[in-house]
Order: C-alpha cells, then structure tokens, then sequence
C-alpha cells in the first residue's frame, strides 16, 4: 500500500513589536550597557543515554518549562522568563543542549511548569490555542530538524497546560519518542504552539540539540570535547528599566489586531543567553555550532580583523567538503557550523560583527548596538594544533531531479490592510482548514517550486523532508505576475515560464548541501528537490510517517491570518470525510456562520463521524462557541463538515 503524506501549511505569528519611544515605553536603552563584560556561558548538557557493559542504551529523560529570574547582562536588573530545564534551578536560556546517540531511541517527557497567566502580552485576535478555562500557558516542543513520528514532531495544536490539565485536540502523549536514525547533525528544539511560538520563544523556550555518530565524526578529527566545541544560540531582545523583556503592546492594523506586529527586532544581541558576551580562545581551531534563534532578524556574521569561517556543515546535515568564506549570512532558524582557525589571527582580540539589515534585505541598516554580537580575547601564546579539517567530509547518495515524483508550485503572498499595513500572509492563497493540496508519498522526492509574492525574505522550513536548494531566479514583470497570481491562484494558468526568467541568484557553495530552511528570496522563484526518507540512506521511516497530526511546513519569519478557523497556515496528515465550505459575515459584531448551527450541538448525537473528523469538529465547536470579535470584512470560513444518516 502507498503511504501518503498530506501537508498543509503554517506560518506562525512568531513576534511582534518596535519600539515607540524610550520614554514612553520605559525602554533600557542599549547605549547604557557596557558590551564584552560578561562570559559566554556553555550551556548544560542533558544525555539522552547511558553506557551499560559497554553498550549506549536509551536514558529517558524530563524537561520542564519554568518561570524564573534570569541576568542577561551585568547591569541589567534579573529578567522574568520561561526556561527549559531538569529543574528550575538548573533551568537555563537557552535550555540544556541535548546529547543524542544516532541509533538510540531518546524519549523526553516535556513537563509544563508555567503560572496561568503570560509574562507577555499576546493577541487573541489571531488563530491562538486558548484552553478552555482560560487558565494555564499551552506550549508543545518541536523538535527542529528531527526526522521522527508526527506524533512527537509538536504540532501547533498538540499544546498542554500545566500538568496537562487541558490539551490541544490533535494531543495525543506525555512522552516523545525521538528515533535519531538521521545522519549526525544539529537540531534544536522550541515551542511551537498555535499563535503562541512568538511569544514563547520571546520569554526563553529554546534550545539545542545534538545528533552524535562516533564512527562517522571521529575519522574528521574536527575540533571536539566541550572546549572546542562550542554552540552558539544568537537572539535579540529589548529590555525595559526594570529588566522585564520589552514587546510592544499595540499592533500595526489596531483595529484588526490589537497588539500583533509582523515582526520584532531587539536592540541587544544575545549569545547564549549574554548579552555581547565574550569568550577568550587559543590559538587554535575551534568549532562553532551557529543558530539563529531569532523571531525576525538574519545575521550577516563577519569578524573584525579578517578571519574565515570553514563551514562544515548547515543546518542538520554535514557538508561533502568544507567551504571557506569571509561572512555567513543566517536567516531565522538556520544553522550554520564552522570551524575557526584562530592561530590565523594577527591581532589579539576579534569582534564577531553583522551587517544585515532589517527587516531583510530592504530593512534599516545596523546600529552600533546590533551591529556587534560577541568578543573573542584571543591569547598570545601559539599552540600545537591536533585538530584539522579534511578534504573531504560527508558523502550522501546523489540527489537526482529526474527521480522526483512530481513538480510542485507553492506561492507565498502577503495581504495589506487599508493602510498597507500587513495583515497576513498564506502560502498557495489558502487557509488552514481548506483541503489539503500537498500529498507527496513516503520513500519519494518532488522538486518544489517556492514563488515568493512578498517583499520580505521568507525562510521556508520543512519538517520531516530534507531539501536541496537547485537555483533561485528572480521574476520579470513581477506586478503583473503577481495581479495574476492574485486573481488565478495558478502558477501554470498565470505562464510562471514567461516569468521567471529574470537573473539566476547564486546559491552559496556552503548551502548547497540538504537543508531544512531557506531564504527564499523576494520577488523570485526557488527550486527545492525535497526528499522524503533518510538522506543519507534512501531508507523510508520506521514509524508510520502518515500517522495524525502530521507534519507541517512554514516560514520562520512572523507571518498571520485573520480568516475565522483558519490557523497560521499548516499543511499537515489528516484523514478528511465530508467537507463544504460556507461564507460566514459579520452582525453585530457576531460572526454567524450559515448552514453551520450543528456546531454548537452535543457531538455524541453524530454517531457517523470518524474520530478524525470528530477531533476537528470539536476544535471547531469550540472555536465558534468563543468567536464574538468584529470583523472588519466578510471572510471565507472553511469547515470540516459531517451528518448523521
């Protein structure tokens, strides 16, 4: 039988926020810390396994989400944040980097400790998980990168509360089953709950995550152990007087959405949880394991006095040869991994600098507070150096164009408001709860065609499938393109050929290995052959990767809708029986949705539903039962539907 993978798609509103003024908002003005004056700490590590007679046997572990003090600089008074941890006191921002074993199961209880109410304000006006009783924090763990069981990938709707006294409706386990059967690499894990992610990720829950393969990696002797191997999470942040993070608490279409922004940009630049930390170094390789941790804000990372960046590896996947360059330029989300050499230095201190702007790329140039992000004190004596970096790194099996199974166009646009404020972006023009358009099939590959309609650069995430980057190319006569588009939906009715052939933009050499996020370009079209099994095998899955909830794919870049059930644009496995869709309208300040009253009746009397469409019913139900806002137009509603015979 063909196992099938039906996506849909999610664009998580994931921060807001500008600054108005200093003053009025009781901003910390970043000009008053001094930069450099703290140490770059390394992050706990948490072991997923243990050694029993010689043999690595899965360790289960527990990691809570905790409210707590942090001191992201020396003169900054402590911060509340959320924290990932094995306890509250050994809680930590970022959270404890995870130690896996390729081949050893690693199972994780992810356990919500957090209070009922947010240390941030966030906006109920988009597609949110609100429990029921309006009491306790959802969040639910991701785990970036992870080719594993959608039950345990933290689907936007698999979200929790404290002690899981309430759950999102396509929950289903305490306990997530992680299979690290991919290739050694670097992921790391958020929250990702629905309409949340923005404002969890702003109070603290990230961290890292480590696929480890001795018999692969040894033979490298790339740098190693924990003083030479060094992850780096960078994020922004602002701060008000009094230490508490700062978000903004208006919106850019107020009426529309009181308080979300479609993106947030903080004025200190924090490096595992420093801010402009410092780190004295050798002279010496070191290796340094790069995220970007931010909401909205790419990192064009270069150092002060000249020194290169050996990548070895971007995002989960090593590289087959080491590519050497003089600046990395990281979207949110992505990872870069690097060797240093710093016996090249001809100075005795290096700045690692930015220069992205932002938003990207058309945005405001840096300033001096973000135009820094950590210092290296670099020591004067010379060492022996015993690590190296080979010629020659990891080979996969060749990903070939003429296997993909099918060709794929998906088209990312944005809407304005009256003011040509944004409101929101879909992907493919379509919400989340119409029917699923993506079903690639387990064991296969596509090539994916990503128009990006938008003027900001998106990076596209896929979870589950590894993709290749083939080529970008910028669109002529986009507006017209775009009108089309806008009208047809069709990238093949609308002559995309005609229209993408504008000038090829290169993809750099050292991101042109598999990857699982990309920048997808403004105003141009993106060629991706994404695989559907293990890469470096061709093997298909052993779990059952068309299982509920399914996966999703989305750009990490702030993006939302306003649309009644529509949630931040998820493509994701789900067993569909009879769906309609209906016009609902706004009446004093009621949306009343015709033809659809059984909504609001008991569930048990609809003996014929399947237990997939029940589950969406109810999430539905419930939604429609708290849905009294003014709409500032007529929207397009679409529901699952089913009928007692």
């Amino acid at each position: 039988m063909e196992r099938i993978l039906l996506f849909k798609i999610f664009c998580s509103a994931l921060l807001i926020g500008l600054p108005t003024t200093w003053a009025k908002d009781n901003l910390f003005s970043p000009s008053k810390l001094e930069k450099f004056v703290d140490e770059l700490p390394d992050m706990p590590k948490i072991q997923s396994f243990e050694v029993v007679n010689g043999v690595y046997k899965s360790k289960p572990l527990k990691i809570g989400m905790y409210k707590k003090q942090w001191k992201f600089h020396r003169d900054l008074p402590p911060t509340p944040v959320y924290a990932y941890g094995a306890s509250k006191r050994n809680a930590t921002i970022p959270g404890p980097t995870i130690e896996a074993i390729r081949g050893i199961d690693a199972f994780v209880k992810w356990q919500n400790h957090l209070p009922s109410n947010h240390i941030l304000p966030w906006d109920p006006t988009i597609p949110t998980a609100i429990p029921r009783t309006n009491k306790g924090i959802p969040t639910v763990v991701h785990l970036h990168g992870s080719i594993g069981e959608p039950e345990s990938d933290g689907h936007a709707q698999s979200w929790f509360t404290r002690g899981f006294q309430e759950v999102g409706p396509t929950w289903t386990k305490k306990e997530y089953h992680y299979y690290n059967l991919q290739h050694p690499g670097n992921l790391w894990y958020h929250d990702h709950a629905m309409g949340l992610t923005r404002v969890n990720l702003l109070a603290g829950l990230t961290g890292a995550y480590i696929i480890r393969d001795r018999e692969v990696e040894a033979p490298l002797r790339l740098p190693s152990g924990d003083e030479f191997d060094r992850t780096l999470m960078v994020f922004d942040r602002s701060f008000r007087t009094n230490g508490s993070i700062y978000m903004s608490f208006t919106g850019n279409n107020p009426s529309i959405h009181p308080q979300w922004q479609p993106e947030y940009f903080g004025d200190a630049i924090i490096v595992n949880g420093k801010a402009w930390p410092r780190l004295t170094v050798r002279r010496r390789k070191y290796r340094f394991r790069i995220i970007n941790a931010s909401n909205a804000r790419f990192f064009r990372f270069f150092f002060s006095n000249g020194l290169k960046f050996i990548h070895v590896a971007a995002d989960s996947a090593y590289l087959e040869k080491p590519v050497i360059t003089d600046e990395i330029l990281l979207g949110p989300s992505e990872i870069a991994d690097v060797v240093v050499d710093f016996s090249n230095s001809k100075s005795d201190s290096a700045i690692l600098g930015n220069h992205a702007a932002y938003p990207y790329p058309t945005g405001d140039p840096v300033n001096e507070a973000n135009d820094k992000v950590m210092k290296f004190i670099i020591k004067k004596k010379p060492e022996h150096d015993t690590w190296r970096v080979p010629k020659t790194l990891v080979k996969y099996p060749h990903a070939d164009l003429s296997c993909a199974s099918k060709t794929r166009y998906i088209a990312m646009y944005e809407y304005t408001s009256v003011d040509d404020e944004p409101t929101h972006l879909y992907i493919n023009g379509k919400s989340y709860d119409e029917p699923v358009t993506e079903t690639p099939k387990v064991g296969t590959s596509e090539i994916w065609n990503v128009i990006n309609l938008t003027e900001d650069n998106h990076p596209l995430h896929i979870h589950l499938g590894l993709f290749k980057v083939i080529d970008q190319t910028e669109l002529v006569n986009e507006e017209e393109f775009t009108a089309c588009m806008m009208k047809l939906n069709d990238a093949i009715k609308c002559k995309i050929d005609q229209y993408a052939r504008g000038k090829k933009i290169e993809v750099p050499v050292h991101e042109k290995g598999w990857k699982n996020v990309y920048k997808m370009t403004p105003g141009s079209v993106t060629m991706i052959l994404v695989r559907f099994a293990y890469v470096h095998s061709n093997e298909s899955y052993p779990f059952d990767a068309t299982a509920q909830p399914g996966f999703v794919y989305h750009c990490h870049v702030p993006c939302g809708t306003v649309k009644y059930l529509s949630e931040p644009l998820i493509h994701r496995i789900q067993d569909l029986s009879i769906t309609k869709q209906n016009v609902g309208h706004r009446d004093q300040n009621v949306l009343h949705i015709p033809m659809c009253t059984f909504l609001f009746t008991d569930l048990g009397s609809r003996r014929q539903c399947d237990d997939a469409t029940i589950e969406v019913d109810q999430m539905s139900r419930r939604r429609a039962e708290n849905f009294k806002m003014s709409l500032p137009y007529p929207v397009t509603v679409s529901l699952k539907l089913c009928f007692t015979t």
